[in-house]
Parts: structure tokens; sequence; C-alpha cells
């Protein structure tokens, strides 16, 4: 057995056995969780088995000669005992260690918990190098409620090799949870799913020390393939910000899962597919998939935004050319919109990033005269892949090479001096090995 798998046994065996033999940390159901990051405040995030008070210490890692405190907030049943927990004295481009105080006790958490402020680099310097973690499709196994029959998920040994490819934030694409039968018609059955996946020991360090920003797509919005008549939207779009620390919540003050940040000089936009979105099958009315507000928010940000690469992340396929599934083709109309705007507006740097198919596929799109669009499909991370005889795709624009069919995870790795950054894509396979690399230049996306 390699080492990295008996170190991460034994983090899980510590961790397992911290729980279930330390009186205090009965309080602690999951977490902490570091979500995003600025430059003068991170907000971090935790969930506790009842109604208990919670605050964060925090301190310039190696040196804890000064320390700050979050606010202290009282975990509540209506907020399926979740907390927010704002670090607002942090400095531009610190790596600070942070402690966990339940009811004025701290919580002794076998595994590292760091966060690290951005950089301020603007006009002093070169951008900062990165790691980003992809993937999407995390089902954990729940027995009383799943199907009949083989387990669906498995591989939970994928986000300890996620966390040794030492990633500064994951990006996570969707069906990030499995809503089941029993969940998605109530509020008490959103925040039971969200609970226990969140919960699942193999996770943890991930959660502790990585930065963790989401999307949804309709595992973590209710039904298979729910649009937007799903009419408990609403309460998928709560609990949703409830369990995930995204910096901001929708657009033009319209609620939705829509968010974009920036780390470094790279723009992540992240696209809400659900709450705007037709029916699959609808014929007649608006068959929208963004929707028009969505889509000219989109646009007028590409356009704003200065960035060498403009990250759009979907759940769904954005370049497939295929109408199958739930592919962005299948509202061939919207899809044209969205294409034909990047391109009149002459907007640079655009890649796209998706999930949902249950396999891993770099898809490219040829344009004459114009710098070609990508979009990376991560998938999955702990749900059951396609058995290669299931799988029978076939289109020109697929990379050749660069289809996965097991659990997987991807890595951009961003680096270089300004206006020659790249950016180095890298698909590992549960154990960490990789399966294939492809470095693409800012100058390519011109």
């Amino acid at each position: 057995m390699k080492r990295q798998n008996w170190v991460y046994i034994v983090v899980i065996c510590v961790y397992v056995f911290y729980v279930e033999s330390h009186g205090q940390s009965s309080l602690l159901r999951s977490g902490p969780m570091v979500g995003y990051s600025q430059m003068r405040e991170v907000m971090l995030w935790v969930q506790t088995t009842t109604e208990a008070q919670v605050k964060i210490k925090y301190w310039e890692k190696n040196n804890v000669s000064r320390s700050w405190y979050t606010e202290e907030v009282t975990t509540s049943k209506i907020d399926g005992y979740t907390a927010k927990l704002l670090a607002d004295s942090v400095q531009p481009g610190k790596i600070y260690s942070y402690e966990l105080y339940i009811n004025g006790k701290p919580e002794k958490i076998p595994h590292r918990l760091e966060f690290q402020s951005q950089k301020l680099w603007q006009h002093r310097e070169d951008p900062p190098d990165f790691k980003v973690a992809l993937g999407s499709c995390a089902f954990i196994n729940d027995s009383i409620y799943d199907r009949p029959g083989k387990p669906y998920g498995g591989g939970y040994s994928i986000f300890n090799s996620i966390l040794s490819k030492k990633p500064d934030m994951m990006l996570w694409l969707g069906d990030n949870i499995y809503l089941r039968e029993a969940d998605w018609g109530s509020r008490t059955g959103f925040i039971y799913r969200y609970t226990h996946a969140r919960s699942l020991p193999e996770l943890q360090p991930l959660l502790g020390s990585v930065h963790h920003y989401a999307l949804w797509d309709d595992h973590d919005y209710g039904p298979n393939d729910a649009d937007r008549s799903f009419i408990h939207k609403s309460i998928a779009l709560e609990c949703f910000m409830l369990f995930w620390a995204n910096p901001t919540f929708g657009f033009y003050d319209i609620p939705c899962a829509t968010t974009m940040f920036e780390w470094g000089d790279v723009h992540f936009f992240l696209l809400d597919n659900r709450y705007f979105r037709a029916p699959n099958n609808s014929i007649t009315g608006d068959r929208s998939y963004l929707g028009r507000a969505q889509l000219q928010w989109l646009v007028e940000a590409l356009k704003y935004s200065k960035a060498p690469f403009k990250m759009v992340a979907i759940g769904g396929q954005t370049i497939n050319p295929l109408q199958v599934y739930e592919n962005y083709s299948n509202y061939k109309e919207e899809r044209d919109t969205l294409l034909s705007l990047i391109s009149k507006e002459n907007i640079s740097g655009v890649f796209f990033l998706s999930g949902d198919r249950h396999h891993t596929i770099l898809t490219k799109l040829e344009r004459k005269n114009q710098y070609p669009l990508y979009d990376l499909t991560v998938s999955p991370l702990t749900s059951s892949p396609p058995r290669k005889e299931e799988f029978s795709e076939k289109s020109e624009f697929m990379v050749a090479n660069t289809l996965v069919l097991e659990r997987n995870f991807a890595v951009l790795e961003f680096s270089g001096k300004r206006k020659e950054r790249q950016m180095k894509i890298s698909v590992y396979n549960v154990d960490g090995k990789i399966l294939w690399e492809k470095t693409i230049k800012e100058s390519e996306l011109k």
C-alpha cells in the first residue's frame, strides 16, 4: 500500500476515534470549512449537532504572539445548526492558522486548520501562482434512503488525494450532494441531505484548509433534471446558501446561486443553470437555460473583465454539440446567442468548466479567425462512472486522449509572468495518479 494511503487511513482513524471518544466534539457535526477569501476578510463555516455558541480564533501562521477572534454565533435548528464566521482582521497575502471554539472551549481537531488571504499584487509584482481543484458528482451512500442494490457511491479516499495536491481552493461543479426522493419535498429533507454529505469523515481534512466555492446542478436543486417550475426552488436556494460560503448569491438583486470571484488574476463566473431553466422537453414559450437576465449579466461581466483567463463554470456542458442528456446544445437558440456575443464583443480568455456527465472530457470548438473555445468537464468524484461499453458519444469536438471513465478530479495550475500566464490542466484518478495533462497559454485564448 502506498505511503500516502497509509497516512490517509491513520488520519481518518484518529478523526473517527476522536469524534467517538471526546465529549466536547460530540457538538461538532462537520467542518470547520474554509469559504471565500478576499484581501481583508475570509469566511469560515461550521455545523454543530445541536444549539451551541461557536467562534474562530486565528493568528498568522508560526506567529502566535497575536491572535484575533471572529464574532461568536449561536447555531440554531432553523439554520441546520450551521454558522458562518467572518475573519475580518486579516491582512493581504497572509496564511493563518485557526482554532474552533464551541461553547467557549477549544475543539481539538486532528487535521491541519489553515486559511489564506488573497495577495495584493496589483501594480507591485507578477500575479501569484495558484492551484484550483475541480470535481462534480459526489454521491455519499445512505442505505436508508438509497435505491436497493449495489451502492452508487464510493472511493471516498479521493478527497485525501485532492488534499495531497495542495490546491489553494476547490471548485465544486455541481451535483455536490444527491437529493433523494425523501429529501426534495421538504426543508427538513434538504437540510438532512446536506448534513449527511457534509459530515463524511474523509472530507473533513479537505474542508479545513482549502478554500471552497460551489455552483449547483439538478441533484443539489431538486429532482433529477429539475427546472424553474420546481415548487421548492426557494428552499433549495436557502439551503445552498446555508451550507456554502460563496462571496455572493445572485446578480442584479435577483436571487439565485450565481456568483463571481477573483483569485489572483483569474476571474471565475459560477452560473445557475436551474433557477431560470425551461423544462428540457418544452416546445413552446421561453426556452431559457441561463435566462435572459443572467445571460446579459454574464456577457457584461465578461466584457468588463481584464483577466487573462475567464473561467465560466456551468453545471452542464456548453461546447459539446450533441443534444443529449442536459447539454446546453438542447437550448440551441440561447447557446448560439451566448457564443455569438462572446465573438461579437471580442471577449478574450473565455474557458468553460462543467460537471454532470459522470465522465471527464475536454471539448474544443474551433472558430474562424478567433481563438478556440474549450469546455473541461470533470466528473465523477464519488458517484459511479459509466462502463466503457455504455459510453458511445462521438464528436469531432472531443480532444483526443482526454476521456476518463473512472472516478477522478482535476487540478488547474495558473502560473507565469504577467501577460505570459498559462494554465496547466492535470486530471487524476482516485489514488492521485496522473491520467492526462495539457497546458494552455494565455496567448492561445486571444
